[in-house]
């Protein structure tokens, strides 16, 4: 019996260690450039479709070459936490389970060459029949196991309603650097067995992954509702306003943009430097780090006829962090924070820089400092924090019932 229980315990080990990676929308391929997920028609909200709805999740993205490719997807459903669902692909999808990407156009008038391609879901071959998150798998050639880049959306079947509030006044201070977030799950009749441990609910901040918060239980149940009061978690740094820069044309210096320069065959543009921002908020508009490809001089597409730029940030400082390190993080590096989206220091000029290639159009960016030993970003040290900025909160409920097997996705709603 003694050896039986060992046993048990090492294999839950090795399946606990094993366990794949949660998946995040991400490229995986140097050729793959500027993947979106969409709403078709939709330029700013999430890609969050009703079940059975009309509206389509739509998907873009550029092969930096104009030679053939056979391009091909695959659906996977996901559990609340983004790991694979323990259900087969017939339990979730109706029809077939992958496909080719038929629909490409290749660039026109551009330095950089480029071939577009975008598809949408559903579509006539493949169909959703359940709720909850999904990852489309990205690939070429039928190489499955070589994903060129993949992509999160997520298909609710609206259940419940969600009542939300953003507010400056938290157990920790008064209209100061934090915001409060409050909500209640309205079940409106929807049968919840145990709310405790059925439900479970995510709640992000400009759709960022470092501060997620998924472990969340409600301070108040009834039969009809489920209330997130006051709670320590969903107190988030208010943080400031996003940085923009517009360079959807080559001829002149948009919003953000110091000068634009044609160097070895390439357009670089040299963003106007940042600053370390003083402790005064100042309201600015902005799409909370979402990014849109525009080019002004376009005729017909601008997604096939914008052009890749390298676009230089630089922020002057004083002296480097020592305590830790300076990333950029908005959707254009799908916030990540790794190598490719940390700041480098040159300690000649004492300024951090970066430089991206990226297509033409208008984008969102902040600096996210990350001490040492944490994986949380914090806003506050080079821009400041404060209460009334307007951040998106997206929350997602999630429902999981005794002897289910994947998670349904009953409600989702943003708020700022």
């Amino acid at each position: 019996m003694k050896h039986f229980v060992v046993c048990i315990f090492l294999l839950l080990a090795i399946k606990s260690f094993c366990a794949p990676p949660p998946y995040r929308t991400r490229i995986n391929a140097p050729n793959i450039k500027t993947l979106q997920a969409g709403v078709q028609d939709e330029k700013y909200i999430l890609p969050i479709i009703e079940l059975n709805g009309t509206q389509k999740v739509e998907i873009r993205f550029d092969e930096m070459s104009h030679e053939s490719h056979t391009l091909g997807y695959t659906v996977i459903h996901c559990n609340a936490d983004w790991t694979p669902s323990d259900i087969t692909s017939n339990e979730y999808l109706d029809g077939f389970t992958n496909g080719y990407i038929t629909n490409f156009e290749r660039s026109v008038n551009t330095n950089y060459l480029y071939t577009h391609y975008q598809f949408n879901l559903p579509n006539d071959d493949m169909h959703f029949k359940i709720s909850g998150n999904y990852v489309v798998i990205i690939y070429e050639d039928n190489e499955k196991d070589k994903p060129l880049a993949q992509a999160c959306f997520s298909v609710v079947e609206p259940k419940v309603d969600i009542q939300a509030e953003v507010r400056g006044n938290t157990d920790i201070e008064l209209s100061g650097r934090l915001q409060q977030l409050d909500f209640d799950v309205l079940l409106s009749g929807y049968y919840v067995r145990d709310p405790l441990t059925e439900i479970k609910t995510v709640v992000r901040q400009n759709n960022r992954i470092d501060n997620e918060q998924n472990k969340l239980t409600p301070n108040f149940v009834s039969e009809s509702k489920l209330s997130y009061l006051n709670n320590k978690s969903l107190i988030f740094e208010g943080g400031n306003e996003y940085h923009a820069f517009d360079i959807s044309s080559e001829y002149a210096a948009g919003r953000g943009v110091d000068k634009i320069e044609f160097i070895n065959n390439q357009y670089n543009v040299f963003l106007i430097p940042d600053k370390i921002q003083g402790r005064k908020y100042v309201h600015d508009f902005d799409v909370n780090g979402r990014f849109l490809i525009n080019h002004q001089e376009a005729f017909e597409n601008v997604h096939t006829e914008a052009d890749y730029m390298y676009v230089h940030f630089a922020l002057p400082v004083r002296q480097p962090f020592f305590d830790g390190q300076l990333f950029l993080g908005g959707d254009f590096n799908y916030n990540f924070i790794n190598a490719n989206t940390r700041l480098n220091f040159d300690n000649s000029t004492s300024m951090y820089y970066q430089t991206y290639l990226l297509k033409q159009g208008g984008y969102n960016y902040q600096y996210w400092f990350v001490p040492k030993g944490t994986a949380k970003a914090t806003v506050e040290r080079v821009d400041g924090s404060f209460w009334e900025t307007k951040n998106e909160y997206s929350i997602y409920v999630y429902h999981r019932a005794w002897g289910e097997r994947y998670d349904r996705l009953i409600g989702v709603k943003n708020v700022q």
